[in-house]
Parts: C-alpha cells; structure tokens; sequence
C-alpha cells in the first residue's frame, strides 16, 4: 500500500500534464485516439492506462520479460488491439517504430542511460509527426547533490555538483543526470520546442513513508504539494526528476 501510494505521488504529475498535451494534439488532428509511441515503457504503466482511454500505443523496450508483463497487462485490460510491444532500443527507434509515425513519444527515465542522448532525442524527432509531442522525464542533478548531502556523504555531493555526468562516484548506479540548461540545449539541437518544464519528486523522495503511510490524506496532501511546487523555479531545481514536454 505505502508503495503504491508513494508511485501514485510520483506518477500523478506527470500523467496530468502528459494528458494536457495529448488533449491539445488531439484538437490539433481529431480522429479516434493518438498513435503514441513509449520508448522503454516497459510492463505498461502509461501505456496500457493510455490505451484504455483509447489511444493506440507502441512500447519499445529492450526487455523480453517486461513484453511479457506488457502483454498480460494489456489483456487484462482488455486493450490487447490497442497495445504492441516490440523489442528494441532507441538507436532501433525509427526503424521498429516508423518514421512520422506518431503524435507522442514517451522517454520517462531512459535517456540516463543511452549512449548518445542527442542521437536518441533526434531518433524520437524522427518518428513524430509535424507538430508531435515528446514527453521527456529524466534525472536531475541538483537532487542527487543534496540528498548526499543530507546523508552526511559531503565528498560525494561535491563530485555529483562537478561531473559532467552528475554522478558521485564509480558505484553511482545512475550513469547520467541533467541539468535544465543542459537538457534544454541538448533538445534544441535535435530540433525540439520546449514548451514547458515541471518538477517531479520535489517533496515525495523526502517525506518519511510512515507518514505518508499513517497519517490520514498525507498523500493526497503531498500530491498537491508536488503540483503546487512543480512549476516554481527554486524548487523546481531541487526535484529528483524533470519532465519536459517539447514538439517537434
């Protein structure tokens, strides 16, 4: 429970502005539902919800294990026509996926992790259509700074705010973090328009789970602390993620 509690904070902000956007696309082209494409979706968590709302959505991932999931997923929700997973990465994007091909792309927490961002954020323009909406949501920088901070790690916390990379060490799991000027150029260079930038887990990485969890609409209170503060630029710059939604 406190888990799914703890997502449902994490995921809330995104899944708004996210369907914001393709409300906006879907005036932009009327028809019956978006073609989305969810570069390392995984089992399914926007997509099979996106589905159900009538979207047709392609998941690209390079996990045969989280297809599977994605498939039962979707069965289970009785969206199985609406959803294909197909296995492959961003470098394989346009071809698996087709170029101009879709109205959205999804990249949440995979451009960490690819070898060339730039190349991968040009292999998403390459398969949205005129006017197409990228949803991006990636590591910060500045939070991993602070929380080694707050945990007594000082030297780490001084190489996270100096690595290119923004990480703090060899054991770092995370193999890249961004800053908003750099993702913001990096963007701009594969032919992006950033439209606008939000905060994600300002508050939620923070707050003691067993006061999430026991105390009566904790969460629904730090729900509404993450929207109120997304969007404000000094906490912005604290949050764990960014989520930016651009067009091409």
């Amino acid at each position: 429970m406190v888990d799914r509690r703890r997502r449902a904070v994490r995921t809330a902000l995104v899944g708004e502005a996210l369907r914001v956007a393709l409300a906006g696309r879907a005036r932009v082209d009327p028809g019956s539902g978006l073609d989305i494409v969810d570069l390392g979706g995984g089992t399914g968590g926007f997509a099979v919800p996106l589905a159900v709302e009538g979207h047709r959505v392609t998941v690209v991932d390079p996990s045969p294990d989280a297809l599977a999931s994605l498939e039962r997923r979707a069965r289970d929700e009785g969206v199985s026509e609406l959803v294909r997973g197909v296995q492959g990465d961003a470098a394989e994007l346009p071809g698996v996926a087709g170029e101009s091909s879709a109205d959205a792309v999804l990249c949440h927490g995979v451009l960490e992790y690819v070898d060339d961002p730039v190349q991968a954020l040009q292999a998403m323009a390459s398969v949205l259509r005129e006017g197409g909406v990228l949803s991006l949501l990636v590591a910060q920088r500045n939070a991993v700074v602070l929380a080694r901070a707050l945990a007594g790690h000082l030297a780490e916390a001084r190489v996270a705010l100096q690595d290119a990379d923004g990480r703090w060490g060899a054991n770092d799991p995370m193999p890249r973090r961004f800053d908003e000027a750099a993702i913001g150029a990096q963007l701009a260079d594969a032919g992006f328009m950033v439209h606008t930038v939000h905060g994600v887990r300002t508050f939620a990485d923070l707050v003691p789970s067993a006061f999430v969890d026991s105390e009566p609409g904790a969460a629904e209170s730090l729900a509404e602390l993450e929207r109120t503060a997304s969007q404000h630029p000094a906490f912005r710059a604290l949050a764990t993620q960014l989520h930016i939604l651009a067009t091409r």
